[in-house]
This record gives structure tokens, sequence and C-alpha cells, in this order.
């Protein structure tokens, strides 16, 4: 495994005095929430019952093209979930809160990072660090390495080097639809998209909605109505998601169009995604679709100096045609 870590040295100012960087690593066996594999399906039928899943194709076999002769060569279609991605969300510019709390640089963003109280309402702003973490892969868990992804450990993208991010205005570049939604009647809809996450999945047709966390538009990392750093992350984090989407560094793996393969997936389909604590107290039994919300278990998993940070673990939905 290999640790890239970028050449900091763009958009250095002053230090930032939100907190001192805290964070631990994660243990691939105790920390994991490995029923979250489940459910499984294999030829449309599900094997292994799990929590809600968006559905499969029934057909009993599929047919994907494989090098070198490249024609189609017919499979069994299977669908599992699987760990892939690493988050983290923090106030400390800089601050690899999932590798045990390393702060990568002693300098920060300027005016970027903890949360204000302006009136009665509190604002925060997150920065967020996406990881690759092929965890089944590395593990040999479940099946055949054409399945799943075959990745080394990286770190591949940090929000402190990204203009956009800090800046409502500028990222309207990557969504300029948000116009259309910053109204009474979109927002209202997104009421409905949080009862169906936290009941079942979020509606992906609601593209501009993050469930009970609020509104995934603009693509920043400023929280306009802070009630909750485990909220508020969850919502940075989305934000983050539905970004990476937009610039293509994140693609479509489920549902007959990734029996074969990836897919382009410019506009992110919640559905696709679940999340799971793994700092600062791991969510270690259980995880949860984007939007759902966090009242029935954020309970004790946010606390001064240590615990204002958090790690996620990300968990997609893979379809595959296995050969």
């Amino acid at each position: 495994m290999r640790i890239l870590v970028f050449v900091m040295g763009l958009f250095l100012a002053t230090q930032v005095h939100a907190g001192k960087c805290h964070g631990r690593f994660v243990n691939p066996v105790t920390d994991i929430c490995w029923k979250c594999i489940f459910p499984i399906t294999i030829m449309g039928m599900e094997v292994a019952k799990g929590r809600p899943s968006p559905g499969e194709s029934r057909a009993p076999l599929c047919m994907c093209k494989r090098p070198p002769l490249n024609v189609p060569i017919p499979g069994i279609p299977i669908s599992f979930w699987e760990p892939v991605r690493l988050a983290d969300v923090t106030r400390v510019p800089y601050c690899l809160v999932n590798m045990g709390g390393i702060s990568v640089a002693n300098t920060g963003v300027r005016g970027h990072g903890g949360t204000t109280k302006k009136t009665v309402t509190r604002h925060s702003f997150y920065h967020v660090h996406w990881y690759v973490y092929p965890l089944m892969y590395w593990l040999e868990v479940l099946m055949d390495f054409l399945c799943l992804e075959n990745a080394n450990f990286d770190l591949a993208y940090i929000t402190e080097i990204d203009p956009l991010w800090a800046d409502s205005v500028k990222s309207t570049i990557l969504n300029p639809e948000a116009i259309l939604f910053g109204n009474h009647i979109a927002q209202a809809a997104c009421a409905a998209d949080c009862a169906a996450s936290t009941a079942h999945l979020p509606f992906d047709m609601l593209f501009w909605c993050g469930g009970c966390q609020g509104s995934l538009y603009p693509f920043t990392g400023y929280i306009y109505a802070h009630n909750g750093g485990v909220g508020a992350s969850l919502l940075a984090l989305s934000r983050m998601m539905a970004k990476l989407h937009r610039e293509l560094l994140l693609w479509g793996y489920m549902g007959k169009p990734g029996l074969c393969g990836k897919y382009m997936m410019p506009v992110i389909k919640k559905s696709q995604y679940r999340t799971q604590m793994t700092y600062p107290v791991p969510q270690s039994t259980d995880c949860q679709p984007l939007g759902k919300s966090s009242v029935t278990w954020q309970k004790d998993r946010e606390f001064p100096y240590v615990g204002e940070d958090f790690g996620y673990l990300i968990w997609r939905k893979r379809s595959c045609c296995l050969l």
C-alpha cells in the first residue's frame, strides 16, 4: 500500500485556530460493519438478506465483453455492497482524521474551519478529505477480483486546495442548476426525501436534496444551519460526493448498466451509497443511506475537544457480471 500526500503550497496564509488535529487509524476488522455487505443477490434472487437496497434486474444471465477477444461472454449477475472509500470531515485544515490525527501542514486557510454563531443561528465550515480504500480487495473477501475494485490506498482529494469548496459563487460553475432549487417549494420537497431515506432509501429523483441533513447545493463546505456536528458533517460529506460525481471523479456501479463495468454518473444517485462513522466513535454495527436522520444513532458520537471532527467509511452498491 502507498499513501500519496499532495504537496501543500497553495492558498496558505495564516494559521487556523479551529483546534488541534485529532483522529485514529481505522481497524479493518473491529471498526467495520461487515453485515453492511448484505444483501447479496445472485441471478436476481436475494441469497443473503440485509438493509434496504436498490432493486436489481432479475435476468438469470448477463453478457459482457472481456479482453483479449473482446467478444460477449455469458456470466451470472450478482450484486453486493463494498466498502471502497474513507472520508475525513474536519474543522482543522490538513488534519487527516482517519490517519491517526496526522496534520500534514502547520498552516491553514484563512477564515476556514470551525463553527460560528450569527444572531440565533450557528454556521460551520468543514473540509473533506477523500481516500481510496478498497478494503474487500485487500482482504480477499467475498468473491473473485473481477468484481472488486483493484486499487491501492491513496489520498485522492483534499478540499483545502480546491478554490470552489470555499466559494459559493464560484461553485456554481459545477452546478449552475442550483438557482432552480433555491426556493421554498424545491426545499420543501426535501422533507419527503428525509422521510424516504429514514424509512427506506432516498429519492434519487430529488437529486438536490440531502435528506434530513438539508440541501446538497451549493457544493461547498459551508453549513448555514449547524444544529450538531454529526448532521453537519454528513451534509458536508454528501455534498462532496455530489461534487465528485459532477466532476466525473465518481461513477456509477449499480444496476444493469453497471454489470459490465462502471459508467458515467454526473448526477449522483444517492441510493448507490451508505455511510458508516469511523471516528470519533466507530459505528461498527450499522450503516445508513445518504440523508437518513441521525437522531436515532448520533448520541454520544460528538463531544468536545477530541470528538468534533469525523471520519466515515463509504459503502457502494456494486452490480457485476461474474464470468
